[in-house]
């Protein structure tokens, strides 16, 4: 039987990438840093940075290599350097790496202006360390030059169980803490492609069972706007909120969100299809529902800022829930019907 090795696999991804492979029939082996307890995984215990976890990880050798949490090329040379017993390689990359024809991008003073949707030929950065995009250009081109056979992945904003930076807890927290109104700049009309954890482990399992070279997209097959972002969470919280909608951009902190990009960002899944024979395994709608149920958990004994780090960090000044600034902005602004609806039960 086939042997597969994630790395990473305790995160978001790999707990979702996991039980693909092992439906697939992979035997399943997982360097992670703490024990994930999952039934039918050889587990690995150690920093993807130790040699010997390393070595302990590949062991005699494997099929494929699923990199869902390397960061640069600095993560791709202690690999290579074990390439004799690596068959192929699936590395979960970003769409961050982005750039439009004037070289804008995620990363720039003004954020780039980009076609509908994105295609996998789309330009990147430059690769380098010196950034999240720059280094996931590094880590990509390192695979690519490699002779192991590698698909590189490349999500945009990913949701899913086990996220420590969960986008969606945005608007979660509004409903756990009873705010029934959800102001949104843009006029809540933007958008910011998502990805599942789904989607990602349907690719991880048909790109390993598939070896070659490739580098796809990978995003879930509807780019909802960030207002339909809103009432999806309320639908499945079971909760009604009225929607502001804010001409432009964020008023100081009110309606920023986590999806706040000034213009469209879509990815192109057509390769996805074309190279793979990938079919969605469902709409941002369908798949949302488990991450929402996995954050109300995690915070009914923990404070959200241990159980979500990363969001904490992403939003330190907590702009992202600046309600006293929004009650001052709603209490100033005369908006007429059009900018003021509420979300259907």
């Amino acid at each position: 039987m086939a042997t597969a090795l994630v790395i990473g696999g305790g995160g978001q991804i790999g707990r979702a990438a996991i039980p693909a492979l092992l439906a697939d029939g992979w035997d399943v082996r997982a360097l992670a840093r703490h024990d994930m307890q999952l039934e039918g995984v050889e587990q690995v215990l150690g920093d993807r940075d130790d040699g010997d976890a390393l070595d302990r990880a590949v062991g005699s050798g494997v099929d494929v290599v699923v990199d869902v949490v390397a960061y640069d090329d600095r993560h791709v040379e202690p690999l290579l350097a074990r390439r004799d017993r690596i068959g192929s390689a699936v590395v979960v990359s970003s769409a961050a790496v982005y750039v439009d024809q004037n070289g804008l991008g995620f990363e720039t003073d003004v954020f780039g202006t980009f076609p509908v949707p994105i295609p996998e030929t789309q330009p990147t950065v430059e690769p380098g360390r010196d950034s999240y995009a720059t280094g996931k250009v590094a880590l990509e081109q390192a695979w690519l030059a490699s002779p192991v056979p590698t698909t590189i992945l490349r999500p945009g904003a990913i949701h899913g169980p086990g996220c420590r930076q969960p986008r969606e807890w945005t608007f979660v927290k509004r409903v756990l803490d009873g705010r029934d109104v959800r102001v949104l700049a843009y006029d809540g009309e933007n958008r910011f492609q998502t990805t599942s954890t789904d989607v990602l482990a349907e690719l991880v399992r048909l790109a390993a069972a598939l070896p070659g070279d490739r580098v796809l997209n990978a995003a879930d097959p509807d780019a909802p706007t960030v207002a339909e972002i809103a009432r999806t969470i309320d639908v499945v919280m079971g909760a009604t909120s009225r929607l502001v909608r804010v001409p432009g951009e964020p008023v100081g902190d009110v309606g920023s969100t986590p999806w706040g990009v000034p213009g469209p960002l879509m990815l192109d899944m057509g390769a996805a299809g074309r190279e793979l024979g990938y079919v969605a395994p469902g709409a941002y709608g369908d798949t949302v529902g488990a991450c929402v149920e996995w954050l109300v958990e995690e915070v009914a004994h923990t404070d959200w800022r241990e159980a979500f780090p990363g969001f904490a960090r992403m939003d330190p000044t907590g702009s992202f829930f600046a309600y006293d600034a929004e009650d001052e902005f709603l209490s100033g602004v005369g908006h007429d019907e059009r900018h003021d609806d509420r979300a259907p039960r």
